[in-house]
């Protein structure tokens, strides 16, 4: 039997991390929740935890994009186990780091599936991950545009920063169906939002955060 050799990073996105991270190489990783999807993350922690000078430069100037986080595994494995809820629609994933949700959904059969971002290192990530998926994704820039032409919004750990939080009504004011899933803000109640349940989860690979970061809630759109 002939053997079997990971892949190479996209020497762009390898690029693209070692501006911040020289000696760090991206791994075509399995993600725990979701083994049948694999990822271009962070080499250093899929069997031992981060030495601190790695840790401190990745919490300074982290690439989010190089890890997927707590709820994007939570939110990508609930797509994949409830498809109806993408099925044959546009979807806008808002925030997508590396893409896992935006991929999820279009394996769960969504018609079309948006990656939305600022940030062009997570649009790069997001489509080189896509590709080691086997799934193709748009990417865009422009929420409002975004928003004009889908049928449903997705985003996970987006809240992180306060300052995102106006993001919550402008997802509300599109009229659209909504699934947020969030491990970063214990308290958070948002308006015209139900919670669908609570899980435990770890953002991969494990930065050692502290217990309440691996509580992730999902909240749904009231109909």
């Amino acid at each position: 039997m002939a053997k079997t050799f990971d892949p190479d990073p996209p020497r762009d996105l390898q690029a693209r991390l070692n501006r911040l991270l020289p000696n760090i190489r991206l791994l075509a990783t399995p993600l725990p929740l979701v083994p049948a999807l694999r990822l271009w993350l962070l080499d250093e922690l899929v069997d031992e935890r981060l030495d601190q000078d790695v840790a401190n430069a990745l919490m300074e100037a982290p690439p989010y994009w190089s890890l997927c986080w707590a709820s994007g595994q939570v939110l990508a494995r609930h797509l994949l186990a409830h498809p109806e809820w993408v099925r044959d629609k546009t979807l806008v994933d808002v925030g997508p780091g590396s893409g896992v949700v935006a991929i999820a959904a279009a394996l769960a059969g969504a018609r079309r599936v948006i990656a939305c971002d600022l940030d062009p290192d997570a649009l790069a990530a997001t489509a080189a991950n896509a590709a080691l998926n086997g799934v193709t994704l748009a990417l865009s820039d422009d929420l409002e545009a975004c928003l004009a032409e889908a049928d449903c919004v997705t985003a996970a750990d987006i809240l992180y920063d306060r300052d995102n939080l106006p993001l919550l009504e402008r997802f509300h004011a599109s009229g659209l169906p909504i699934l947020l899933a969030d491990s970063r803000i214990p308290d958070l109640d948002p308006p015209g939002l139900t919670l669908l349940g609570t899980w435990q989860a770890t953002t991969w690979p494990d930065l050692g955060e502290a217990g309440e970061y691996n509580r992730v809630r999902i909240f749904a759109s009231e109909p």
